[in-house]
Parts: structure tokens; sequence; C-alpha cells
């Protein structure tokens, strides 16, 4: 949750303490000033194990005052002038302070570079993100129970002492006795908690990647970046979400994840096998209405022509299962995202009010724009796992 300091709240804190805390919210600022550039900078996907990135940050100092040194010099400022004294003559150069390439006194500033883990930057990213349209769904799969109180009881632990119950009770007991005490064990109320089982907000995320020989590289990275990004996120954010990778040609294959994020493939493009393999895990393992379902799809947006007939029809069906799908369109060096036989149909599927969106990659810049569109201001979210 993003720190917001109260003027109250802060006053009650010494100065160092003040301090510290300004110096925390300014290093937090930075780094989310930063993301988008730390997001498409180093390669954090194939990096080491301890990854980290720098951030630079600006130096605060604390303001100092000393007295100023006795001064003999004479001058505007300095003593006695005369009406129609010269104080410098105009265009006079006599010095070469400000020139170009001479030292001067202007103010300046120091910066320093402070390293963060790829855990801590992956806590700023998400601070604001969710997922869209996220419901409770009853699961038998991943149960879930929640402490609830219920009532009072005269025995319990000390932590779950009612001291506002206890204190009525004691004033309801003295009314009614002559010579009562203060308190007795007869007063003691302790909150009373039971253990209910409750709705799962689980999901199952579906990475769905065209690996053909359409899809270059730089396009396959740029893909990756967004997958690599939006599953660490929702990891963090998310105690119940588990993840499914396919990679299609014009055949679909389901991958583990770390071989996900080093394939490659040559041949066609047939995007209805990946969207087929997605439904026949869906129904195999029974997962429509039992847990939260989204798809992510990403692809240069090529599609075999004769496909598309196929594809609408999976992408409908899996629309009308799916909490939401997402399409990630891959154009390095294309400003704006082209007709393509993939944008087509999820554009058609958009106007008929499905759960769809898309987003272009064409710079590494483009991954926090995807992650923004995809995962921020979702007013539909209900609830936060």
């Amino acid at each position: 949750m993003a720190l917001t300091i109260s003027t109250e709240w802060y006053e009650l804190f010494s100065r160092g303490a003040r301090d510290w805390l300004r110096h925390n919210d300014k290093v937090r600022e930075a780094v989310r000033q930063h993301l988008p550039d730390l997001i498409a900078g180093p390669d954090l996907i194939t990096g080491p194990g301890q990854r980290s990135v720098q951030v630079p940050v600006r130096l605060m100092e604390h303001a100092r005052f000393r007295l100023a040194e006795g001064r003999v010099e004479t001058g505007a400022g300095q003593g006695q002038g005369q009406p129609g004294d010269i104080l410098r003559h105009a265009g006079d150069d006599d010095d070469d302070e400000g020139k170009y390439g001479a030292g001067g006194n202007e103010d300046g500033e120091v910066k320093l570079l402070l390293e963060f883990s790829i855990d801590e930057i992956m806590d700023w990213l998400w601070e604001d993100l969710r997922l869209p349209d996220l419901q409770p769904v009853s699961s038998h799969a991943i149960p879930d129970t929640e402490l609830v109180r219920e009532g009072w009881d005269r025995r319990g632990a000390r932590s779950r002492l009612d001291r506002r119950r206890t204190l009525k009770e004691a004033i309801k007991r003295r009314a009614v006795q002559d010579d009562p005490l203060p308190f007795t064990d007869e007063d003691l109320r302790f909150r009373q908690l039971v253990s209910r089982p409750r709705p799962a907000s689980a999901a199952l995320i579906f990475f769905v990647i065209d690996v053909s020989a359409s899809m270059t590289p730089l396009e396959r990275k740029l893909a990756k970046s967004f997958f690599f990004f939006a599953l660490q996120g929702l990891r963090r954010r998310y105690a119940k979400v588990a993840a499914r990778f396919i990679a299609h040609t014009t055949q679909a294959w389901e991958f583990a994840e770390g071989d996900f994020f080093q394939v490659s493939g040559i041949g066609g493009t047939i995007a209805s096998s990946g969207f087929r393999l997605a439904l026949d895990i869906i129904r195999r393992e029974r997962l429509a209405g039992q847990t939260n379902l989204y798809l992510f799809y990403a692809s240069d947006g090529e599609n075999f022509t004769e496909d598309r007939g196929a594809t609408h029809h999976s992408l409908k069906e899996l629309a009308g299962m799916l909490n939401y799908i997402g399409f990630v369109e891959t154009l390095p060096g294309v400003t704006r995202s082209l007709d393509t036989e993939m944008r087509r149909l999820f554009t058609d599927l958009e106007v008929r009010g499905l759960p769809v969106g898309a987003s272009v990659l064409s710079h590494p810049d483009d991954v926090w724009r995807a992650l923004r569109r995809f995962f921020g201001e979702q007013p539909d979210t209900k609830v936060p796992a």
C-alpha cells in the first residue's frame, strides 16, 4: 500500500524519524517514476537468480546556517555610494566566469544510485494493479477459511478480552448490589472466534504465445517481458493464482514455466490451435465456474486466413467462460496498431461487449503501458485476495 504521510501523524515523530520517513517517501516516488525505464532496461527475464536494478535518487541534505564573515570590500551594498556611480560597464567581460567550459558557482545536486532487488520493484509496480473483474467463487480444489467473531464468553484468551463489554457487565452488576466490588471474574467477557469456510478468490491464468516463423526474436522478447512482469506481480498480489503456459505454431503445446520463456518455433500460424488447447484444459479439468479464468495472448497479429472462422468461434466460446481475455500485439517500431487479422477479431468481440481488450507492444517501454491497460483502474474488481 502506498505510504501517505499526514501532517498531524508526521509531527508525532522525532526529527530523525521524520527525516527517515521523508527520505523513504522520496525513494519510493523516484522508483515509481523510473518504473517504465526499469522494465525496458535490463534483461530481467533471463538474468541471474539474484537480480537487481539501480535507481538514481536525489541526495537530501539538511540546511545549515552560519554567520557570514566580516567583509572589507567597498562598493554597492558596502559603505557609502553616490548618485551616478557606475557599478559595471555594459559588456564588461573582464572575468571569464559563466563562459562555456569554465567553472562556475551555480547550485547543483548530487544523485545516489540505489540498488533494489527485483522483488522490491515488483511490490511497487503492483501497488495499484489488480486482476479485472475478480469474483468470489466456491472452489472445492482450493478450500479457504476465515475467522469470524461470534458472541462472547466468560473464558478465553487474554488477547481477546473485550474491555468495553466487560465494563458494561460490571456496571450492570454494581447497579443491583449494595456493596459491589469494582470488578469480578464474572464480569469478564472474551470475544469468540470461529472458523468458517468462505468462497475462494482463486484464479487460473493462461499465457498463450505465437512462436511461429513470423514472430521475430524481438517480438518474442517483448511478449515474454509482458508475461514475466504480469506473472510475477500477480503471484505477489494474490495468494491463489495458478498459471498454464501454451505456445503454438500450426499446433499448440503446453509447457512448464521455465521452458515457456525459452521456447521458439518455425512454421506457419494457426491461432485457433492455442485457443482450442485452452478450451480442452478447461473442459477436461472442469474449471469453468470453479475458479476465475483469464487468458492473455501475444502475437504479431498474423494468422492463416482460412483459420479465421475457427479462431473467432474459439475466442467467442472462451469469452463466455473467462473473466477477461487480453491480446498483446507485438509490432516493433510501429507507433500505432495495424489492421491485422487478430486485431480485427478482437475488435469485433470488443464491439459485441465481450470481456476482451488489446494493447500494442512496439517498444520495451510499452510493457508498462500494457500492464496499466490490463490491470490498472479496474472499477469492476470485486475481491482482492
